[in-house]
This record gives C-alpha cells, sequence and structure tokens, in this order.
C-alpha cells in the first residue's frame, strides 16, 4: 500500500531531502491538489483513501481507536457514530480534518493497553478490544463525563476480561457500572 499519511520528517526520510526542499515540495503540493492537509505537521496524497481509524492512529501518537467508535464498530451500542474516538496517554485534544472529526480523550499510563491491530478497510489500524473499549468508555461514564447508554449489547463481552480492564483504572465505583449495566441487560426489553 505505501504510505499515504506523512509527517514532513517522513517525507524527507523517504526522499533523503533537505527539510526546506521538504517543506517547499509538500506546499506546492497542497496548492496543486496532489496533497492534503490533515492538521498541521501531517499530510495525505489526495486519492488515497486511508480508513479514518488508521488517520486517527497516525494523527495523534499514541493512540488508538475506542469509545462510542470502537462500541459501534463491535455492535455494542447501536448508534452510528460520526467522529472517531480514539483514547491517548497525551492530553485529550480534538482535530476536525477533510476527512472527518477525531477526538482523543486521555487516561492514565497503566490502562493504556487491551488494544491490537485490526484489518479495517483495508488498513491495519489500531483498535481496542470490545472488553477495553467498554472499560474506556465506563471509566468516562464513572468521571461524570458522558451519560451512560441504557442499550449496552453485551451478548459479546466477557465480564471476566471486562473487570481485568476495569481494574487498571483503580476507580472502585467503576466495579458499581458494571454491576449496573449486566442488571440493565438482564432486564426484558421493551419492544414499541
Amino acid at each position: 500500500m505505501g504510505i499515504s499519511i506523512f509527517s514532513p520528517i517522513e517525507f524527507r526520510n523517504i526522499f533523503g531531502v533537505s527539510p526546506n526542499t521538504a517543506s517547499a515540495f509538500i506546499k506546492r503540493n497542497i496548492k496543486s491538489g496532489l496533497f492534503l492537509k490533515l492538521r498541521s505537521g501531517f499530510y495525505m496524497i489526495s486519492d488515497s483513501n486511508p480508513a479514518l481509524y488508521l488517520i486517527a492512529n497516525k494523527l495523534y501518537e499514541p493512540s488508538y481507536v475506542s469509545l462510542n467508535t470502537a462500541l459501534s464498530h463491535y455492535g455494542i451500542i447501536p448508534e452510528v457514530v460520526y467522529a472517531v474516538t480514539s483514547i491517548t496517554t497525551k492530553a485529550s485534544r480534538e482535530f476536525n480534518t477533510p476527512k472527518g472529526s477525531l477526538i482523543y480523550q486521555k487516561i492514565k499510563k497503566e490502562a493504556f493497553t487491551g488494544y491490537g491491530l485490526k484489518l479495517i478497510d483495508n488498513d491495519n489500524v489500531l483498535i481496542a478490544e470490545p472488553e477495553k473499549a467498554l472499560a474506556d468508555y465506563l471509566y468516562f461514564v464513572d468521571l461524570k463525563k458522558v451519560s451512560l447508554s441504557d442499550r449496552l449489547e453485551l451478548k459479546k463481552i466477557k465480564k471476566d476480561e471486562l473487570i481485568k480492564f476495569v481494574k487498571l483504572f483503580k476507580h472502585e465505583s467503576m466495579f458499581k457500572l458494571v454491576d449496573q449495566i449486566y442488571a440493565e441487560y438482564k432486564k426484558p426489553r421493551k419492544v414499541y
């Protein structure tokens, strides 16, 4: 596939050119339409079509796709998600790129695990395992930054794996959330 998303440093390393030459070439080719600026210091080849998840991985490292995006991807929440949400150990950030909105939420380094490479839209992307995506989500529910969905589909979730990831956050109140979502899940669902 080659490199479709790149920084000026990567461009210089690939082509063995000076910083000034790389900068001039990138600027000229943004104007010509060959390159598209994703954010300061990151560009892509305009006619390439990398997965938005891959763009999210590349634009703010270290990060992996999680939260609502991963929960939707795995069918744990029914909603379609428009912004790609990721987890990082750096400051929380948001980027609006020509390809879509990217949101990054910070967690502590001890909990930055439970993700791996997965082939999505012909690109290998870093994405949370289903249980880790749910644990990440419960962490932000616990912090009162998001509200708890009453439509979680827990069929694919291994509870022991979820508990293992919840322990990493060292928030006792998250265990009550786990009990709560499983109690809700066992109730009969209303059909309208």
